[in-house]
Order: C-alpha cells, then sequence, then structure tokens
C-alpha cells in the first residue's frame, strides 16, 4: 500500500512539473514589424497609390465644382428642359464621386494588406522558428494589448530580431 502512494505521489509530481514546465515567451509584433527594413518601401508604395487616388479625387470635385458653379450662374437663362438636363448630369457626376470614394478606399486597403502580407509572414516565421528552436510552449504578443501579466515570460525580441538580421 505504501508503495502504491508513492509511485501515484511520484506521478503526481512528474504530471504537475511537466505542466508546469511550459516555457513562455512574449513579443510586441508591432514593433517587430516597424523594425523590418521592408516597412519603409512599403509605406511609401501605400502613400504613393493615396497619393494618385486623392488626385483622381480632385480633379472630380473641381468637375463638380465648375458643372455646379456653372449651372448656377446661368441657371436662369435656362429652359426647363437644360435645366433638368444638366441637374442630372451633376447628380451622376455626384454618384460617380461617391462611388469612386468607396471603391478607392477598398482599393487602398487591399493594396496595403497585399504588401503588409509578405512581411507579416517573414516576422510570423522568424518568431515560430525562435519558438521551437528555444523550445517556447507559448508567445503571447504583447503589442495588440491582449497580455495582461507576463510573470516568467521571456522578451524573444533581441532573438527575433537576430534571425531577421536586424541586430
Amino acid at each position: 500500500m505504501k508503495t502504491m502512494k508513492n509511485i501515484l505521489l511520484i506521478a503526481v509530481m512528474v504530471l504537475s512539473t511537466s505542466v508546469f514546465a511550459q516555457k513562455l515567451g512574449h513579443i510586441n509584433s508591432n514593433e517587430l514589424l516597424l523594425a523590418m527594413p521592408e516597412r519603409n518601401a512599403v509605406e511609401q508604395q501605400i502613400k504613393s497609390y493615396a497619393q494618385e487616388l486623392e488626385t483622381q479625387l480632385g480633379t472630380m470635385s473641381k468637375e463638380y465644382q465648375a458643372k455646379v458653379q456653372d449651372y448656377q450662374a446661368k441657371e436662369a437663362t435656362m429652359t426647363d428642359a437644360i435645366k433638368k438636363d444638366k441637374i442630372k448630369e451633376i447628380t451622376n457626376l455626384e454618384t460617380r464621386i461617391t462611388e469612386f470614394q468607396q471603391t478607392a478606399q477598398n482599393d487602398l486597403q487591399n493594396k496595403e494588406e497585399s504588401l503588409l502580407k509578405p512581411i507579416i509572414d517573414k516576422a510570423k516565421k522568424a518568431i515560430e522558428d525562435v519558438a521551437k528552436e528555444n523550445n517556447y510552449t507559448y508567445i503571447f504578443d504583447s503589442g495588440v494589448g491582449v497580455l495582461l501579466y507576463q510573470k516568467d515570460s521571456d522578451d524573444i525580441m533581441p532573438m527575433v530580431k537576430k534571425k531577421l538580421g536586424l541586430l
């Protein structure tokens, strides 16, 4: 009976040690992404694309303002048929501008996501490699605010930066 208790006690100790022997780490992914040199090139591309879209929107807005001013200046001398046609023209331009704004916003977001994906994937792979190489069980991302307490957690940022050649 005593040996059974000893075996049971040893089994409990081994199991509890393996459960609590998990190695935890944390990293601020935002800080890592900002440290990656590829990020600057992507930001420039996004900025340039956004500027193109803004230029196009500016051109459309100028055209709209010109049509409205022309309509207001000549409204008194226009026939009803011409007024109707000009109002329809202005309304169609308003619709085109609104649609362009929505499409441009979606396009810009999609472009940003597609340009950032390779950088994010590279960072993720480096984090996974460091975690595997150093036998981490969990890595928490302190950059997104999900980490409320980090007792006994190692910051793996230096190892990931080394892996990416940023040090």
